[in-house]
């Protein structure tokens, strides 16, 4: 065959390649440009939303720093987004517009559901959920994040305490104050965890406190602040202290002093179950629930295991299996200890 037909047929397989409709190289990098371009517009949205929510406005230099580019870059993103309609800027300042706000909530929702369907259901480790929510958040409908919000059991809350915005938009305000700024005595309940930076939530994480636990302070100075949970101590810096947002202990809930998480409890030790961790959220509250895991109900450890977890519990005449990390979800108060107050 002659070296041109070769050359010919070559060539005829490369264009086939790049320009092939749906499957050609050319449509892939198309499709990953576009993708690219709604992933920045969507970060860009939720850094100006997050700042809007703690009464400040976002500039082109908190843009840059929060996405990585460089100035040009950054200048080029604003203004695609003002033709789209979805910021204004005065000076410096950039501001959301009405259509703006709506879809930077709807991002927000994504993100915070993403985040606690990968800690209830899917088991990840905390410490690892943002980053795989922020994959999976982008180009989810309407529709879709409504399905996963049902499945779910419609949380109010993602798994570092922040609230989740509803499909019209609305979200709860958050309360919560940071323990650097904490003043008074007695328990309180940790009600939101912040996330970022990472190093400083790695160190959370690490020191083992986790959202809904009741803790005090017991120590603070500008050197460290020393938590107690009424069994073990907690050591911050105060740089790390600062991302931990604790609220009062309402009145109704000071009989947790003397209480313990149902894990505690000794083999066949009855209890009155008080309540359920504020961390326990959506679907898992919800099967907590239809276990008969309700506040008034007698339970105690009944099957041991060989291997510790999980452990065998007898509550309304039925025995249930609980992991180790979910009894500690549950605050009881030992039957003899609710008898003698």
């Amino acid at each position: 065959m002659p070296a041109l037909l070769w050359i010919s047929l070559a060539l005829i397989i490369i264009l086939t390649a790049v320009f092939l409709p749906k499957y050609g190289v050319l449509t892939r990098l198309t499709e990953w440009w576009l993708l690219r371009q709604r992933e920045l517009v969507e970060d860009a949205l939720k850094h100006l939303i997050d700042l809007q929510q703690q009464g400040r406005h976002a500039s082109p230099e908190s843009l840059a720093g929060s996405l990585e580019l460089n100035s040009k870059k950054v200048i080029k993103l604003v203004s695609q987004m003002e033709t789209q309609k979805l910021v204004e800027h005065d000076g410096m300042q950039i501001r959301l517009t009405a259509e703006g706000e709506r879809w930077a909530l709807h991002i927000v929702r994504a993100h915070r559901l993403w985040e606690r369907y990968l800690a209830d259901e899917a088991r990840m480790p905390l410490g690892l959920i943002h980053g795989e929510a922020h994959r999976r958040e982008h180009s989810m409908t309407d529709t879709q994040l409504d399905a996963l919000d049902a499945a779910l059991g419609h949380p109010a809350t993602d798994p570092h305490g922040d609230p989740i915005p509803s499909r019209a938009g609305q979200i709860r305000a958050m309360e919560a104050t940071p323990l650097t700024a904490w003043q008074s005595e007695g328990l309180v309940r940790i009600a939101h965890l912040e996330d970022e930076p990472a190093i400083a939530y790695e160190q959370i994480l690490a020191a083992g406190l986790r959202l809904g636990q009741v803790i005090r302070v017991i120590e603070r100075s500008p050197e460290r602040f020393i938590l107690s949970d009424g069994e073990s101590e907690y050591r911050l810096a105060p740089s790390v202290a600062a991302n931990v947002h604790v609220v009062a202990l309402p009145q109704s809930e000071t009989a947790l002093q003397g209480a313990l998480p149902l894990w505690q409890l000794a083999h066949n030790q009855k209890a009155e179950i008080l309540l359920l961790d504020e961390g326990v959220q959506g679907f898992t509250r919800r099967r907590f629930l239809d276990l008969g895991l309700t506040p008034g109900t007698l339970i105690f450890p009944e099957l041991k295991n060989f291997f510790g977890d999980p452990r065998g519990y007898r509550v309304r005449g039925t025995l249930i299996a609980l992991r180790k990390d979910q009894a500690a979800q549950i605050w009881v108060k030992p039957i003899e200890a609710a008898a003698g107050k």
